[in-house]
């Protein structure tokens, strides 16, 4: 029985697929490949990369106009400075490469004879023109996970490419391709001996283009889950098909983890006679989300990196990065993060990835919570937001001030927190959606918990800024509007300088909005 998959190459007899040369435009990679180009590939992590150029490799010799290598390169990663390691690295790889697809040991015994006498800096662009020369048809060489090498190893790699490129095709590969995570520009490499940071590009100025593998199309998304169908007569309601499309915005690795998730994990998805329907995706992704897994922890972990806090932190809390240079904005899209909207503005990738990174924020100041009794439940169990509102001001006065000093971006620190708080209250019964965007100035957060929904907006008042309340009741009428609700939250923190302890400056109040809404006003 097939299955979807999240880990490794997918392979079509074993995992629902989709043919992995549509993703690309084939023709033009058979154009460069033909005009003897040397380009990039690359897309963020488990966007199905590997699956792709292993077709390529697999098109290209079936075709027999040329001999196609793919290699994973990434073990040379330890080597870091150490050429010499590095470089033996590389080749014992393309080596055991040669001799598993294309039944050629060649290149395996080169480097064990011939090879071990030769320079480590010279020793790969040899290997590659002994290989080369060895058949009348043009080599091509695929190369994967170029971008996890480090420092010299990585400068070695490139410039011994670079070095044997002018005698290609009959002596060196007719094209090279590379893959990996970022685009060539964004190879930092540090020089082992000093500061010097050498880009990508000076080390390997014979790119001819870079080309990026897309995520899937919501046909495509459909088209995988109907695989499914196809096989076991499950059917996905057209709702739920929908929703899968919304969450995963097409992220390949998402798209498989939640359909996994639901048809092979789940016990109601399990039961085949049973169709796939909306609520069970939604709770398919609470339980990712809930797991931390392997994916979504790695891009939470993203989060510590300087370059990807000074765009991240201010989008969260509503406004431009203007500290980002577009170098640090375009690795964000580079790694996945964010993507580019139909205006050209930056937003966060998907829903999922809109929830897991303010969670993975809020997880220090969420572990740091007290215990909290949870008086803003009816004896029913529904939720009273009076109830809830007074328990938020009362831990606010409480709690907050200390809090704040948990929180790992401090821009954002009472958001955190908030949502720490607001975490705690729908405990798994409940969901906690957030939206953020680069120059709204505020936050929008959803609280659902069983019959009821609560909207919330939050404002922050800087210093050298007017009042936002205003302002925040007119955005807080459109936010409530899409929810269809006549009334919500509006919480201000002060952050200006020389302000009182929060437990003096606490208050709150109501107000109309525009549209004649009834808001409750929190001044933190």
């Amino acid at each position: 029985m097939r299955f979807f998959t999240t880990e490794g190459p997918v392979k079509a007899e074993d995992h629902y697929s989709l043919p992995p040369l549509e993703r690309w435009d084939l023709a033009e990679i058979l154009t460069l490949i033909d005009r003897k180009k040397y380009f990039l590939l690359h897309a963020p992590r488990q966007t199905g990369k590997t699956t792709c150029l292993l077709a390529l490799m697999e098109h290209l010799n079936r075709d027999g106009r040329y001999r196609a290598l793919y290699a994973n390169i990434e073990g040379a990663q330890t080597a870091r400075q150490d050429v010499a390691r590095g470089v033996a690295t590389i080749c014992s790889v393309l080596g055991r490469s040669a001799t598993l697809y294309l039944q050629d040991p060649g290149i395996d015994v080169w480097c064990r004879g011939t090879g071990v006498g030769v320079p480590a800096d010279d020793r790969l662009t040899h290997l590659l023109g002994v290989w080369a020369a060895a058949d009348p048809r043009p080599a091509v060489l695929l190369l994967d996970e170029v971008d996890a090498l480090v420092g010299d190893t990585l400068i070695a790699l490139l410039r011994q490419i670079r070095a044997g490129y002018a005698q290609r095709p009959e002596s060196f590969p007719q094209t090279v391709i590379l893959c990996g995570v970022r685009d060539l520009r964004d190879y930092r490499i540090h020089a082992s001996s000093e500061s010097e940071v050498i880009t990508g590009g000076s080390a390997f100025n014979i790119k001819a283009k870079s080309l990026r593998l897309g995520d899937f199309t919501a046909g495509e998304v459909a088209a995988l889950l109907q695989e499914h169908t196809a096989d076991t007569g499950q059917v996905f309601t057209p709702e739920a098909l929908a929703r899968v499309w919304e969450l995963t915005q097409g992220q390949p690795w998402l798209v498989n983890a939640l359909a996994y998730e639901t048809c092979f994990e789940m016990p109601e998805g399990c039961d085949r006679a049973r169709p796939i329907e909306v609520a069970l995706i939604e709770q398919a992704k609470e339980n990712l989300i809930l797991r931390r897994v392997t994916h979504l922890d790695q891009l939470a972990d993203k989060l510590r990196e300087p370059r990807v806090r000074r765009v991240i932190e201010p989008m969260l809390a509503g406004t431009i990065p203007r500290e980002a240079a577009e170098d640090d904005r375009q690795y964000l899209v580079d790694l996945g993060l964010l993507r580019r909207d139909g205006a050209g503005g930056l937003v966060i990738a998907n829903p999922i990835y809109r929830e897991v990174l303010p969670r993975a924020l809020a997880g220090g100041p969420q572990d740091s919570l007290p215990h909290i009794s949870p008086n803003w439940l009816d004896p029913d169990g529904g939720l009273n937001t009076e109830r809830l509102l007074e328990s938020f001001l009362a831990f606010w006065r409480q709690h907050g001030e200390p809090l704040l000093g948990s929180a790992p971006y401090h821009e954002i620190a009472p958001h955190l927190v908030l949502m720490a708080f607001l975490q705690r209250v729908v405990n798994g019964e409940g969901t906690l959606e957030r939206e953020y965007a680069i120059g709204r100035g505020r936050m929008d957060l959803c609280l659902r918990y069983r019959a009821v929904t609560l909207g919330v907006e939050l404002k922050v008042w800087r210093d050298g800024a007017p009042d936002p309340l205003a302002e925040g009741l007119v955005q807080l009428d459109g936010y409530l509007a899409g929810l269809d609700l006549d009334g919500g939250w509006l919480i201000v923190f002060d952050r200006r300088t020389g302000q009182p302890p929060i437990g003096e400056r606490l208050a709150r109040a109501e107000a109309l909005s525009p549209q004649g809404r009834c808001i409750q006003v929190v001044r933190v």
